[in-house]
């Protein structure tokens, strides 16, 4: 696994950053190159939308900050808490499938990290229990993912990434697969979450509505390799509902995005 550096709070150019790419490339041994040269800075407590087309290395950059792959060129800066070194649980990863352990229970597949970690039971047991009130599964804790809904199996994914109160968590596609009914609810819970335990989230989308109902940021991407396309600050009055959604703000925003993202489309189809 490789290792992102850590951030230097005394360089003031780096002070408040959870994540700061510089200069990062990512060139795949079958010669296709998916990243960059790729620039961005994440600050401590935002929440930041990445939005491009298929294959332009969104869920790469996502893989590179988490250090489960490395940058063929550039620099990779993961921030941690004070006077720690940077582990694995400073960072939480939601796939786009919820990658669940069948054979064991939902409070079980929520342990699965702190396991991993031998962390002590009491503790596990209190961390979990919390992680799974935090995603309202409280009652599910003994059911098996063959008895949830596809919803319900995200939410789990999401307790397993919360359980270790990582700093910045990453989320790839998430709700891509759910109803819009159960994505819209879920995307409700998110940003309550986000509000409540103020945890950097890097969250990557296709979908433009839901970049823009979630993020204090939307990062647009190019075709691949990719790169920074634009970046479309969302100032909207907090918190966010329903209100929001069907506001004229946040259609002018969705078409702001939109704008911004026809040229990477525009590119990949006629490369």
């Amino acid at each position: 696994m490789a290792e992102p550096a850590a951030l230097s709070e005394a360089d003031p150019r780096m002070a408040g950053l959870a994540v700061s790419l510089r200069g990062v490339t990512k060139l795949f041994d079958n010669g296709v190159m998916a990243l960059g040269p790729l620039d961005l800075d994440v600050a401590k407590g935002e929440f930041v939308s990445l939005l491009g087309p298929s294959g332009c290395g969104k869920s790469t950059a996502l893989r590179l900050i988490a250090g489960l792959s490395a940058p063929t060129s550039g620099t990779v800066g993961v921030s941690h808490r004070s006077g720690e070194m940077r582990t694995a649980d400073s960072i939480g990863f939601v796939f786009q499938e919820p990658t669940l352990m069948p054979w064991t229970s939902v409070r079980e597949n929520v342990r699965l990290p702190l396991k991993i970690a031998h962390a002590p039971k009491a503790e596990a047991n209190a961390r979990v229990g919390e992680a799974l009130k935090q995603v309202g599964l409280t009652e599910f804790a003994d059911a098996y993912p063959r008895e949830l809904s596809g919803g319900m199996k995200m939410r789990v994914s999401l307790a397993r990434a919360l359980v270790t109160d990582p700093d910045i968590l990453l989320m790839d596609e998430p709700f891509a697969a759910l109803d819009e009914i159960t994505r819209f609810r879920l995307n409700n819970d998110l940003l309550s979450l986000w509000r409540n335990l103020r945890k950097t989230v890097i969250f990557v989308t296709h979908s433009v509505f839901e970049s823009v109902y979630l993020s204090q940021r939307v990062v647009v991407m190019t075709a691949r390799p990719g790169r920074l396309s634009a970046e479309i600050r969302i100032d909207a009055q907090e918190p966010r509902g329903e209100e929001f959604r069907t506001s004229a703000d946040y259609a002018a925003y969705c078409r702001e995005v939109s704008n911004a993202l026809a040229p990477s489309y525009s590119r990949q189809g006629s490369g």
